[in-house]
């Protein structure tokens, strides 16, 4: 099987680097991709520069995916994101609970050659905090992730995956396009947010405090 991804980029990329971009990206080390033109041409954009939506063909025969969304609960996708990504540990409840996801929730994405999951932009970013500091509930988390529309990103992982993928082309990205377009896409997903679940305490709901104290493990029928 094979899919078309693309990957947002300030330049144009022919050949992806096995292990490059950044240590501190959402799963760490990997090229991120996605299967939409929009949002790479948005990711790919800043107040500085223009951007690439660079277009690949991607072979899956034989590839070893882990896909966060499908096969686990969103706190596995939230204990990776610890694992790579630098939170807000301002205070104790924050500190314990991510400890107790590591613990209990990870899953080794070396294991693997494809990563798919959510993309934590400023605002999925900010929601996953929430949760750590016992601002909003699982439940809450869990319904925030799907405002925006952001989608899933592709992330290649081994050298397996950058093998099997193949550069086809590229669009170009205009900042006074997509830069809008980008601000506007978090300023909504952030006002939804607001204005919907983040003020209202949620009784029944699982909060951070709650998983900590009942000590609730992956195979809780409460997380799914």
């Amino acid at each position: 099987m094979k899919k078309k991804i693309y990957h947002g980029s300030d330049h144009i990329v022919k050949t992806p680097g096995y292990h490059g971009g950044k240590p501190h990206n959402d799963y760490g080390y990997g090229f991120y991709c996605t299967e939409s033109s929009e949002m790479a041409k948005e990711w790919a954009v800043s107040e500085e520069h223009d951007g690439y939506a660079n277009c690949y063909e991607l072979d899956l025969q034989g590839l070893k995916i882990l896909n966060l969304n499908r096969d686990y609960t969103i706190l596995t996708w939230l204990t990776v994101l610890i694992q790579n990504r630098t939170f807000n540990m301002d205070s104790p409840l924050a500190v314990e609970v991510s400890r107790y996801l590591s613990d209990h929730f990870n899953v080794d994405t070396a294991l693997y050659d494809l990563v798919i999951g959510y993309r934590a932009d400023d605002s999925y970013f900010s929601f996953a905090q929430d949760f750590l500091s016992g601002t909003i509930s699982y439940q809450q988390l869990r319904r925030a992730m799907y405002l925006g529309e952001l989608g899933e990103q592709i992330v290649l992982v081994s050298p397996g995956a950058f093998e099997a993928i193949h550069y086809m082309g590229c669009e170009e990205a205009l900042r006074s396009d997509w830069l809008l377009r980008k601000t506007e896409r978090d300023r909504r997903t952030r006002a939804e947010y607001l204005h919907s679940d983040r003020m209202r305490y949620r009784r029944g709901e699982l909060y951070a405090v709650t998983i900590l104290d009942e000590e609730i493990r992956p195979d809780d029928p409460r997380l799914r």
